[in-house]
């Protein structure tokens, strides 16, 4: 067995390992969150959720990237991912990461794509068109609605679940994965542009 070192600080091998946990375990858990915006784009198409109405200001209250078969397929998939998640949980599959429950994973689809749509609203109301870049806003916009939405609706899951390093590692993590996300969309046209 390996001793400490003489100051009982925790080992090089000992702080990677955490921090590998601690990564490994923010994108588990947000993956029904993750994956709505993805399967939006990629299933979406046809009739807006704004119904091509105007806001008081004469601008499009979404726009045509937001479409009600995206929302579905967004909502699904997230929902879909997360049941197969908690089954890998129950199973005992993955001990390690945080679990969900149904509760959740359901508002963390719908609550990623709230939010996405609520950028959106305020996006047009800055003049920012479709495919237009906000930064930040546009890697955070998703993470920000689930997890609000999941605090208003199941708070005793979220406040047990999220602990401060674990929010950091999301936040820092979010937009790096989204860009790269984007990018490898762009580079197989699948999305118009890199962000």
């Amino acid at each position: 067995m390996r001793k400490p070192n003489l100051i009982g600080m925790p080992n090089f091998a000992t702080i990677v390992m955490n921090i590998l946990i601690l990564i490994g375990s923010a994108i588990w858990l947000m993956l029904p969150a993750y994956l709505p915006n993805n399967f939006a784009a990629l299933t979406g198409g046809g009739m807006p959720i704004d119904l091509k109405k105007k806001w008081s200001d004469g601008k499009r209250i979404l726009g045509d990237g937001k479409t009600i078969r995206g929302f579905i397929g967004g909502v699904s998939a997230g929902i879909l991912a997360g049941f197969l998640q908690i089954y890998l949980e129950i199973s005992g599959f993955i001990p390690w990461f945080p679990h969900h429950t149904i509760s959740a994973v359901i508002l963390f689809a719908i609550g990623s794509l709230l939010g996405d749509m609520v950028k959106s609203f305020f996006k047009r109301r800055q003049g920012i068109d479709r495919g237009g870049e906000w930064f930040l806003v546009d890697q955070l916009d998703f993470v920000v609605g689930a997890l609000l939405l999941t605090l208003l609706f199941d708070p005793v899951w979220i406040m047990g679940t999220m602990t401060l390093p674990l929010l950091i590692v999301i936040l820092v993590l979010t937009p790096l994965l989204h860009r790269t996300v984007n990018i490898i969309g762009y580079k197989l046209g699948l999305k118009k542009v890199p962000w």
